[in-house]
């Protein structure tokens, strides 16, 4: 790891000299995540040769990493490009050969599977039947007239009633109801099942929303997320290829990893010379044998001997080591800044931006991977959607811990089977989502099995080898997981706050009973691999 002060790799090449041109500003880019490799990417790009990036953890991409699963890439972060009319991502793939559409015609229609362009949702009850097609069609087509009304809000500044306490979920919720119940054609059968279909559509919409429920995201404000036209397109080779073509063009001694920040001193230009004074902070300080009013006993590593000048922003690292700077551009996640905020800046952010932070929502989204040895679903299922019938009445999407398997609201079918594999992926957010994260990698597999046995086993195609017998898992990671494990991988915003490959082999805490669940079948010396990760 090199210190702030670049080291020259070429006296010809001006992105990579070391040396500073006289009167260059020095910025400090923090993370290494999409956002800021970009910012670094443009400013070297625009001749400014003295820029440090700054990454907490041992590798760059942030919230992007692809991971090989056999012969498959799979993505333990971003997965998607959404849309493609001047979202920069997309040309960037698509100048590269990376891309490959996933959706029928120029923008993704209804809330069916991404991986695939073929075959239909197949919507299930936990009694085992398959909703009718026409039954989900009509009530897919309701839903939507109301969603585009959760729109109208904010677009065109129409007033909240009180009824709806300005959520989005309530008013879905009782929007939707109401026009089932007022519906003089459906026997009373549909319209039960309609009514329990409203609850899986809202687990659906608070993943995509990454919030723990759609009855925390505000109805006034909804309508402002914009989607960008265009096809969503996957990477087969790895969303990591994008990260790799953004770095492609930066210095290796431009990013230093493994650097933390502790705290970012702005706002210095009118009180500190450059060499600034700052606190020290516990002991292997650089700066803690201090002089007469706080003065370190050494200049800051990186810092200039013009003292002059003024420095107007000092980044403190967690190594203690200071590294002055004229400018810096933060791009860490908004999870980040809840919890780091009040420590992360001196002085205080303005009101506003904290209120901002505040008021932000940002929630957990897991997916599960499963690999199957043989698929039990049908050739045209593009995927396992959840319908519990005794949701019908459900006004909330809070489970307690004890079932907290409920707010998985499906599994899609990754396609194609060529380059996957047979493999399922599930949703799940929120709180319950945290739940699965403290419970043991073989209580979710069993959970994840005895549900899809549930909901598909009254199904002709929901059998897999002789009657009664489980789905096998199996499967191997390129590290060599063994059986039944459990890969985690934080990517909410939350992933520097939590240990990025955290152990998962620990009791279950707040888990069910799992004594009368069958377990996965094993099948023969392939090793069983359950892949859960946290998403946007």
């Amino acid at each position: 790891m090199q210190s702030c002060e670049s080291s020259g790799d070429s006296a010809d090449d001006p992105l990579s000299c070391g040396l500073r041109r006289r009167g260059q500003p020095r910025v400090v880019v923090i993370g290494a995540g999409l956002a800021g490799l970009a910012a670094a990417k443009a400013l070297l790009e625009q001749g400014f040769t003295d820029v440090t990036v700054l990454e907490a953890s041992s590798r760059i991409g942030g919230r992007v990493q692809s991971v090989k699963l056999g012969h498959a890439t799979f993505e333990l972060g971003a997965t998607w490009i959404h849309g493609s009319h001047g979202n920069p991502i997309y040309h960037l793939a698509e100048a590269n050969g990376l891309l490959e559409e996933t959706t029928d015609g120029e923008r993704s229609v209804g809330r069916i599977s991404l991986y695939s362009k073929n075959g239909v949702a197949c919507y299930l009850t936990n009694h085992g039947c398959r909703i009718p097609k026409d039954v989900v069609e009509e009530f897919s087509d309701l839903y939507n007239e109301v969603y585009n009304l959760t729109q109208e809000f904010f677009r065109h500044d129409k007033p909240v009633n009180a009824e709806s306490k300005n959520s989005v979920g309530v008013f879905t919720r009782e929007e939707v109801r109401n026009r089932i119940r007022d519906d003089p054609d459906d026997p009373e059968a549909t319209k039960r099942l309609k009514l329990a279909m409203i609850q899986q559509y809202l687990k659906v919409e608070s993943c995509e929303s990454s919030s723990h429920s759609m009855d925390e995201v505000s109805l006034s404000a909804f309508g402002e997320w914009t989607e960008i036209p265009g096809a969503h397109h996957v990477i087969p080779s790895g969303f990591m290829r994008v990260v790799e073509l953004l770095a492609e063009g930066i210095p290796t001694h431009v990013i230093q990893m493994g650097k933390p920040v502790r705290c970012i001193h702005w706002d210095q230009a009118s009180a500190r010379p450059r060499g600034p004074e700052i606190e020290p902070r516990g002991e292997g300080d650089h700066n803690q044998d201090t002089g007469e009013g706080g003065q370190g006993g050494e200049e800051p590593r990186g810092g200039r001997s013009d003292e002059d000048e003024r420095w107007p922003v000092v980044v403190e690292c967690e190594d203690c080591e200071m590294i002055p700077a004229d400018h810096v551009i933060v791009t860490v996640s908004l999870g980040v800044l809840k919890r780091q905020y009040t420590t992360f800046f001196r002085p205080s952010l303005p009101t506003e931006k904290v209120a901002a932070i505040h008021r932000l929502g940002i929630g957990t989204t897991d997916k599960i991977f499963l690999e199957f040895e043989e698929p039990f679903w049908g050739p045209e299922c593009n995927s396992l959607q959840f319908v519990w019938e005794d949701e019908a009445e459900s006004r909330t999407l809070t489970y307690p811990p004890e079932l907290w398997y409920r707010k998985i609201c499906g599994f899609d079918v990754l396609y194609p089977p060529e380059r996957y594999g047979h493999v399922l992926s599930g949703w799940i957010c929120g709180e319950e989502a945290l739940v699965m994260e403290k419970c043991d990698d073989e209580a979710v597999a069993e959970i994840c099995t005895e549900m899809l046995r549930q909901f598909t086993g009254g199904l002709e195609w929901g059998r897999c080898g002789e009657a009664g017998q489980a789905p096998a898992i199996h499967g191997e990671l390129q590290d060599g997981t063994h059986a039944g494990a459990v890969l985690w991988r934080g990517h909410s915003s939350q992933v520097l706050f939590h240990h990025p490959w955290c152990s998962a082999l620990r009791p279950a805490r707040g888990c069910p009973s799992h004594r009368d669940v069958p377990r996965p079948l094993p099948t023969g010396d392939l090793r069983a691999v359950l892949t859960v990760e946290r998403v946007p």
